[in-house]
């Protein structure tokens, strides 16, 4: 079994990252294997509503010039699938969005081609505007029929600088259940 994570931050290794990393220990104690691919730096644009996705079926983006088409084989390839982002004036990163729109096409074009698949999304907040992140990439799971396992509280984690969440217990404690709970569910399904 294997989950890729998507960490959609501006900030290569920054609070994001973490979050999703103490949902990967709890994955990796559990014996699954993960993948973190960090959207930093990466190319990415959204939907350019062409729906070539549609006429060729093949599982891809017709716009194969940036790194979306790579996302979407991982994600293909990957029995649970975490989206990160920071919170940017109150929902996901630019990047994650152009993910989000462009994955969610492809997948609905084929198939449902994540349906089933364990999704859950993990947020990186620096005050408030979190939970409209956190509904944005379950918006994405729920519409393409995919499995969301639940923590103790919301999948978010309140820090600013690098490495602020670390400060963040609660967040902590959510992201290491949510691992828990994602690598159960994991199991419950592959059995």
């Amino acid at each position: 079994m294997k989950v890729v994570a998507i960490n959609g931050s501006a900030r290569k290794d920054g609070n994001t990252a973490e979050l999703i990393r103490r949902v990967f220990a709890e994955l990796e104690a559990a014996g699954i294997e993960t993948e973190l691919v960090q959207l930093s730096g990466k190319k990415m644009h959204g939907c350019v509503a062409c729906y070539q996705c549609f006429a060729k079926k093949d599982g891809k983006c017709a716009v194969g010039s940036d790194y979306v088409n790579e996302c979407i084989a991982k994600m293909t390839e990957a029995d649970g699938i975490i989206l990160g982002s920071p919170t940017y004036f109150t929902d996901v990163s630019a990047e994650m969005k152009a993910l989000i729109d462009r994955a969610g096409l492809v997948a609905k074009a084929n198939g449902d081609m994540f349906r089933r698949k364990v999704g859950a999304a993990v947020v990186a907040v620096r005050r408030a505007g979190s939970i409209h992140a956190f509904d944005s990439m379950n918006h994405f799971f729920l519409i393409g029929e995919m499995i969301v396992p639940g923590s103790i509280y919301w999948n978010v984690g309140i820090g600013r600088e690098i490495g602020d969440v670390e400060g963040d217990e609660e967040g902590i404690k959510t992201m290491e259940a949510l691992g828990r709970n994602m690598a159960w569910l994991l199991k419950k399904l592959a059995a």
